[in-house]
C-alpha cells in the first residue's frame, strides 16, 4: 500500500494509540467526578494542557480541548459571532476556507451577520490589502487558513495578523489543521486570538483538537452542559484522546527536525516528474506552499476515475479536501484561482507524511504514467 493522503488524515503513532489505550483501561474515571480515581484522571488533562501549551509557546489556560477541527473553526466563527454582535456583525472570510469554516459563516448570515469573502491569487493566496479594505467599524473577525488544505499555499498569516494589530474589536482566527506540525507559526507574535488543531492530522487520535483562545477573549459556547474546559466547551473530556494529542503533538514536532528536508526533498521530486508527464498541470505554487501538499489535474480525465484506477494498485490520494470528494463537484479552490471548471473536475491531492519515501513516491510516478497511457487508449478506441 502507497498512502498518499495524509491531508485526509494520518496513521497515528504506536506511542499515541499505546497512550491511548493505557488511560482508557487505567484512568477511565470521569475527570469531573470528587474521588480520587476522578482526580487523577483530571490531574493528566491539566499536565496535557500544559504540554501542549508549552509546545504551542502559549499559556496552558489558553487551550481548550474539543473534538477536532471542524468544532474547533465552528466555536471560534460561531463564538465570537455570538459573543461580540453587538460590538459589529461584520465577519471577513476567503473564498478557500475548509466547509467548516465556509459552512459556519454561512449559518450566521440567518442571523443577520454580513459576510466578506476575499479572493485569492492564481496562487490561491490572500492579499492582505484584499482584507484591509474590506474592513469596517463593525468587523469584528477576520478568519482565514494559515495552510489551503487543497492546494497547500501558505496565506500570509503575520502580515494579516499585523494589520489587525492597531484594531482590537476585530479578533483573527487561523485555521492551522494543515499547517501544524509543518509551517511554524508563533501564535502571540503573529497577533493570533483563536487557532484550530486537529489531532489526526498529525498522526494523533480522531475525535480530539483544540482552540487556542488568547487570553482576554472571551467566546459564547456551543454547547450546554456540564461546563467543562473553563465553560467553553461542555460534555465529558475524552482523556485518553486528549493524552494521545499531547503526545503526538510532541512527537510530531520532534519528528519535523529531523525529516522535514527528506520530505521537502519528495515533494520536489513529485512536483519534478509530475510536470514531465503528458496531460498534466501542477497548481501547487512552487514557493510559499506547504511541504506535505501537492495539487495537479490531468485534462481530459475525472479526478474521481484516476483514483479508482491507482486505487486497483493500493495506491491511495484525493480528489479535493476528504470533506468534499464525495460531493462531485469541481474544487471550490481551483475556482477560485482561477483555473478552468475542466481542470478543476480533473484535479488530484497527493499528499505526504513524514513517513512517506521516496520508493514510494517513483512508484506512484511510474503508475500514474502507465495509467495515462492506458486511460487514454482506451478513450481512442472508444471514440
Amino acid at each position: 500500500m502507497i498512502y498518499l493522503d495524509n491531508s485526509a488524515t494520518t496513521k497515528p503513532y504506536k506511542e499515541v494509540l499505546d497512550t491511548f489505550m493505557k488511560v482508557n483501561e487505567t484512568l477511565y474515571a470521569n475527570p469531573s467526578s470528587i474521588h480520587s480515581f476522578g482526580g487523577k484522571a483530571d490531574d493528566l488533562i491539566k499536565r496535557s494542557r500544559e504540554q501542549v501549551a508549552d509546545l504551542l509557546g502559549v499559556e496552558g489556560s489558553e487551550v481548550f480541548f474539543t473534538s477536532g477541527g471542524t468544532e474547533s473553526n465552528n466555536l471560534a466563527v460561531k463564538g465570537t459571532a455570538m459573543q461580540y454582535k453587538n460590538r459589529g456583525r461584520h465577519i471577513i472570510t476567503s473564498r478557500i476556507e475548509h466547509p467548516s469554516v465556509k459552512k459556519a459563516v454561512e449559518d450566521l448570515e440567518a442571523f443577520g451577520f454580513r459576510i466578506t469573502y476575499v479572493g485569492v491569487d492564481e496562487d490561491g493566496r490572500v492579499d492582505p490589502r484584499e482584507i484591509a479594505a474590506a474592513l469596517t467599524d463593525d468587523t469584528i473577525l477576520v478568519s482565514i487558513m494559515h495552510v489551503n488544505n487543497e492546494v497547500g499555499t501558505i496565506q500570509p498569516i503575520r502580515e494579516i495578523g499585523a494589520l489587525l494589530n492597531e484594531r482590537p474589536k476585530t479578533l483573527f482566527h487561523v485555521d492551522a489543521v494543515q499547517a501544524c506540525g509543518k509551517i511554524p507559526l508563533d501564535l502571540h507574535a503573529a497577533g493570533v486570538d483563536m487557532c484550530s488543531l486537529s489531532s489526526h492530522k498529525i498522526h494523533g487520535i480522531k475525535g480530539t483538537g483544540v482552540l487556542y483562545v488568547r487570553s482576554g477573549v472571551r467566546l459564547s459556547p456551543l454547547l450546554s452542559g456540564g461546563e467543562q474546559e473553563g465553560s467553553l466547551r461542555s460534555g465529558t473530556e475524552n482523556t485518553g484522546g486528549i493524552a494521545a494529542f499531547a503526545k503526538a503533538l510532541r512527537m510530531h514536532l520532534k519528528e519535523r527536525e529531523e525529516s522535514l528536508p527528506h520530505m521537502e526533498e519528495i515533494k520536489g521530486y513529485l512536483r519534478k516528474g509530475l510536470s514531465k508527464l503528458p496531460y498534466v498541470t501542477v497548481h501547487t505554487p512552487e514557493i510559499n506552499s506547504a511541504p506535505h501538499i501537492l495539487n495537479f489535474s490531468i485534462e481530459g480525465f475525472k479526478g474521481e476515475v484516476m483514483v479508482h484506477s491507482l486505487d486497483r494498485h493500493g495506491i491511495y490520494l484525493s480528489t479535493t479536501s476528504a470533506c468534499s470528494s464525495r460531493q462531485h463537484k469541481p474544487s471550490e479552490t481551483l475556482l477560485a484561482m482561477g483555473v478552468s471548471d475542466v481542470r478543476a473536475n480533473s484535479s488530484l491531492r497527493v499528499s505526504l507524511s513524514f513517513h512517506t519515501t521516496m520508493q514510494e513516491a517513483r512508484t506512484f510516478l511510474e503508475t500514474l504514467e502507465r495509467e495515462i497511457q492506458s486511460l487514454t487508449k482506451t478513450m481512442r478506441r472508444s471514440r
